[in-house]
């Protein structure tokens, strides 16, 4: 049996796109005999309950500022550090490069065994953002590498995302081992779509456009109503789900701008059942981010065939050619809305897309985690040939 750790700065009750992968990647390696999984994480409040198909250790944490984020503590943790002492892990996989992340790679050079990581997020992006020091940015970058450099085996979760690394220092290029989702393509899809239709009061004809996500400047959303405002042809709607904490300036954006009647806000939607209804009823998933190294919810728009529009220059957008499997429009609401115009009068344009999108870009959990599984066992037998 190969032991797997996996190391993650923040966990559940919170929720973003990495705590979604390693839930993910967790859930289907317990699934499989040949692995044992447990998942380290920091504690967020006394009153949540794990509940999951895997094991759980949780550290110490404290507030962190005024931000919504806790800071892990395993070092002053006995608890913590005897549970991962008595692991026994064949293979650490890290998806932060901070305190439980680091945490990992001590354990794996300790005991010699393989350690990797997944890299994730733009992190010089974020550093700028919280600092507004290119000097402070350039010094948090550097630790970040350090981190990740000590690892036997690195991933980039799209081949821009493992480009981004290498620039910022990587001592190789990453691997590319892309996301999956666990949307699988509705069989019942004009059902869905019917269902949406009567319980949101949408004519059989209305174009729909979806975004699914944080609603969050950094997710380039008044960017998006900026864009939509400038579409001569009003008759859509526009269905934001999700929650943030820029909603209410979002709403009071779209009032501003007289798509009042055009934009839904549907609110943070759990029910992956629902989700899957909604990406069949919307004709385009509008995901003008140049935040975001890699999302899951283009991949579910690529479950259901429904191409996504995304900006020139975003990192989501690097598997993506512009007419064959997606859409890809100049960072401009003006040229946003122009290119939105285009595919909704070429239905023969359009029905290509929406099969290449499907084609190219959908991956299920299913196959993510058999080559994550295949990379490991390589890693392990790497490791012990080195020994001998």
């Amino acid at each position: 049996m190969i032991k797997v750790g996996l190391f993650l700065d923040t966990y559940f009750p919170m929720v973003d796109g990495v705590i979604n992968v390693v839930h993910n990647y967790a859930t289907r390696l317990e699934g499989d005999e040949e692995f044992d999984v447990t998942v380290f994480v920091p504690k967020h409040g006394k009153k949540y309950i794990d509940n999951f198909p895997y094991k759980i250790v949780r550290c110490k944490s404290v507030n962190f500022g005024i931000i919504d984020y806790k800071l892990p503590t395993p070092g002053f943790d006995r608890k913590f550090k005897k549970a991962l002492k008595k692991s026994d892990l064949d293979v650490v996989h890290i998806h932060s490069p901070f305190m439980v992340g680091e945490m990992g790679i001590k354990y794996a050079k300790k005991h010699g065994i393989p350690a990797v990581a997944t890299m994730h997020s733009q992190f010089e992006q974020d550093f700028y953002r919280a600092t507004h020091s290119k000097l402070i940015t350039k010094s948090l970058l550097k630790k970040v590498m350090k981190v990740f450099n000590r690892c036997d085996e690195f991933y980039g979760v799209s081949p821009a995302v493992s480009e981004v690394f290498l620039r910022y220092g990587a001592n190789h290029l990453p691997l590319v081992l892309p996301n999956g989702t666990d949307m699988s393509p509705a069989e019942n899809r004009e059902e869905l779509i019917a269902s949406v239709n009567a319980r949101l009061n949408l004519p059989a004809d209305m174009p729909v456009f979806i975004f699914v996500g944080r609603i969050t400047a950094l997710k380039n959303v008044f960017f998006l109503v900026d864009a939509l405002a400038k579409l001569k042809d009003k008759r859509f709607k526009m269905l934001f789900v999700g929650d943030g904490k820029d909603l209410p300036a979002l709403k009071k954006h779209v009032s501003q701008t007289g798509l009042g009647e055009n934009v839904m806000f549907l609110g943070k939607i759990s029910d992956r059942e629902q989700i899957k209804a909604l990406f069949c009823r919307a004709k385009l998933f509008l995901f003008p981010s140049l935040y975001d190294a890699s999302s899951l919810v283009q991949n579910e728009a690529a479950s259901q065939s429904i191409p996504t529009v995304f900006l020139e220059g975003a990192v989501t957008a690097s598997a993506v050619t512009d007419g064959v499997n997606g859409f890809i429009a100049p960072a401009s609401a003006e040229k946003y809305a122009e290119k939105i115009e285009s595919v909704l009068a070429d239905d023969e344009l359009y029905s290509r897309v929406a099969l290449g999108a499907n084609r190219d870009l959908y991956r299920s959990w299913d196959d993510a985690v058999e080559e994550l599984k295949a990379e490991y066992r390589r890693l392990i037998n790497e490791k012990k040939k080195a020994k001998k």
